[in-house]
């Protein structure tokens, strides 16, 4: 959802100009997240603390937002090549969720006149309401439907209350530290405020933060290389320091990070990073604000290269992340499939699972709880989970589940599917699924994230870098990680070499779409029929094509087609139907001639070879190279979102930032 992103130099010379564009660019590295406006902030003087911070905001693009600035810098006549040896600047694409796209909806949200206190904010805080009727019974007007604005406002009644007495003694920390104890939410915040120059605080509960750190050493060009240090520390060495929501905005600038935990309190002052843990329900005594005991926390290694973020050749990263797969897929296989003894059988290992194995292979059930395209992913595992293990496994759409209060048991293992690792609403049910005792297992595409963290075990998907909101190889990855867990469950072993080598040579030798996605070019709603395994594949086609095509489709049931849906169709509506062979090959043969026999305009995907049997030579096929039954969903899917992206493109619709949708969705 929201992105943010700030920059700190402290003892590095940089003009305006560099700080503007520097911020602008971090913001481009976040369009993924999806958006409807942007904002930056910058000081107005290298000369003067007492001045209020300049405020940029607009609806739109970011180009919008880079386009007003500079026409209201040259009305102003504001120094472009003034330098700043010390200089906190924070910016914020938004995303509505609480009052429209507009410049007063839009971040960073101000405490009133002056700007003493701003605030960038991703995430939604539940009590806003609360709050703010309290800040208006002491006097503060409100300029914004956001529920962002209430926490500058409130920093700013906190300061006032704290320096009644005319000294300024309370801290820039205590002050945020107390605005925490009020707000209820997921949220994650970047503090800038006048009365606290040079300095910016940041703080999480719930919604991804990073900081990255750039260190220079004495001798060394302050434009070039960073100190290789393992610990954030005020050493009087020249540094530069970024805050982002997610790690594509900093990789380009360092690759040395820390991921900000919930409730931590990070504080950037004088070249130096102070990390407070901030503690709900113990804080103030009701007479002066606390300051809880710091912690030290060591920097990780970013893991990621700038080419992953770039576009390459391809025109969008969706083209990009479809072709990617191949890659993603061997790279997620890699080391997990080896060989045993000499028989030289193919078997699973999986390290981040091996030590609960046996608890798992005891559950009472199985439970697969995701959002969207990890809940298809899982929904397409299920099939072989169950056959192997002789478990029953459940599907849970964690919203859902959450609002049923569903009953989970100690005996039970919650395998919790997210590729960002980030998605509130599995977040939510995680916290759930672990308040009632049972195994929590998480299956996620990034490192360090919330729920890589927070389950007692799990996988990582290695599918890299997905900047499309549309995920693909994600998905693909998901479905091959939960194929590798079913076997490491069931004991079993994987397929022969040829086998799985002939799962990744048919990914590079796909069908063409762009021709069929011509012939879709003006339908207003399609359908796809599948069954068995490939009932996902259905759902997460027609998923795809409404995502990026904005065109209305539905995945369904083939079993269910009897049952109302039969009742659309006629020579007009496309449908799609999945037939390759499986265990459900000859049910949909059938499914296929009754919609034949009703004039159906038939899009029939079927294994290689079996175009004339399955479809007599009417009406469209997608053939498909075959593969072992429970990874055909792997294969199948390709041509669908080869067929969205196309599909997209020629409507003339953004492919890679699909209207009002997210890349990681941080809120319920």
């Amino acid at each position: 959802m929201c992105g943010i992103f700030a920059y700190l130099n402290y003892d590095v010379s940089r003009e305006r100009r560099y700080i503007l564009e520097l911020l602008f660019n971090g913001l481009r590295r976040l369009e993924y997240r999806g958006y409807d406006s942007a904002g930056i902030s910058i000081d107005s003087s290298s000369s003067s603390h007492n001045d209020s911070p300049l405020v940029f905001r607009q609806e739109g693009n970011i180009e919008s937002l880079v386009k007003s600035v500079y026409q209201e810098v040259s009305a102003t006549d504001l120094n472009l090549e003034e330098s700043f040896s010390v200089h906190a600047g924070i910016a914020h694409t938004r995303w509505a969720t609480h009052g429209e796209p507009a410049p007063r909806n839009s971040h960073p949200q101000s405490s009133g006149t002056g700007n003493d206190f701003l605030v960038v904010h991703n995430g939604v805080i539940t009590n806003y309401e609360v709050l703010k009727q309290s800040l208006l019974r002491h006097g503060y007007t409100f300029e914004s439907e956001t529920d962002t604005e209430v926490i500058p406002k409130l920093a700013k009644f906190v300061f006032d209350k704290a320096n009644e007495g005319g000294d300024q003694t309370v801290t820039f920390s205590e002050v945020v530290l107390e605005v925490m104890r009020h707000l209820e939410g997921a949220y994650a915040l970047i503090f800038k405020s006048r009365h606290y120059p040079n300095e910016l605080i940041a703080c999480k509960r719930g919604s991804p933060l990073l900081l990255g750190v750039k260190e220079f050493t004495e001798g060394q060009n302050k434009g070039s290389s960073y100190n290789d240090m393992k610990f954030i520390s005020k050493n009087g060495h020249p540094k530069e320091l970024f805050l982002s929501s997610d790690p594509h905005a900093l990789v380009e600038h360092t690759k040395k990070v820390l991921v900000i935990e919930d409730g931590e309190v990070v504080n950037i002052k004088d070249g130096g990073v102070t990390i407070l843990k901030f503690e709900h329900g113990k804080g103030s005594d009701g007479k002066s604000l606390s300051r809880p005991a710091s912690v030290q926390r060591a920097l990780s290694i970013l893991e990621m290269e700038v080419e992953q973020i770039n576009k390459g050749k391809y025109e969008h990263y969706m083209q990009k992340e479809i072709h990617e797969q191949p890659e993603s897929l061997t790279t997620t296989m890699r080391g997990r499939l080896i060989r045993g003894g000499s028989s030289k059988r193919k078997s699973v290992l999986l390290g981040g699972l091996k030590d609960h194995l046996k608890t798992i292979r005891r559950s009472r059930r199985i439970v697969f709880i995701g959002c969207g395209t990890s809940y298809n992913a899982a929904l397409a595992a299920r099939p072989l989970l169950e056959e192997l293990s002789g478990i029953p496994v459940m599907m849970e759409i964690a919203s859902d589940l959450l609002d049923r209060q569903a009953p989970i048991y100690r005996d039970d293992t919650i395998i919790f599917v997210s590729q960002s690792g980030e998605t509130a609403d599995t977040l939510n049910a995680l916290e759930y699924a672990l308040e009632n005792g049972a195994l929590c297992v998480g299956i996620t595409n990034t490192v360090g994230s919330a729920i890589a963290r927070n389950t007692h075990c799990g996988v990582h998907i290695n599918a890299g870098s997905e900047i499309g909101v549309a995920s693909t190889k994600a998905y693909t990855s998901q479905i091959v990680v939960m194929a590798m867990v079913s076997l490491a469950i069931g004991a079993d072993t994987i397929s022969s070499k040829p086998r799985r080598e002939a799962i990744i040579e048919s990914l590079l030798n796909l069908p063409e779409m762009k021709d069929l996605a011509q012939s879709l070019i003006s339908e207003q709603s399609l359908l796809m029929f599948g069954r068995g395994y490939n009932y996902a594949t259905a759902l997460e086609g027609a998923l795809k094509v409404k995502e990026v095509a904005l065109m209305h489709s539905e995945g369904i049931l083939a079993g269910e087609m009897k049952h109302g849906p039969l009742a659309l169709v006629d020579e007009n509506l496309p449908i799609v139907v999945i037939a390759t062979r499986d265990q459900s090959f000859s049910k949909q043969q059938s499914v296929i001639q009754q919609l034949k026999a009703r004039k159906g305009r038939l899009i029939v995907m079927c294994t290689e070879g079996d175009a004339a049997a399955v479809c007599g030579g009417s009406g469209r096929v997608i053939e498909v190279p075959l593969v072992v039954d429970c990874l055909q969903p792997v294969v199948n899917i390709v041509p669908l979102q080869l067929l969205s992206y196309h599909l997209t493109v020629l409507r003339g619709y953004n492919v890679d930032q699909p209207r009002n949708l997210a890349k990681s969705v941080t809120t319920e």
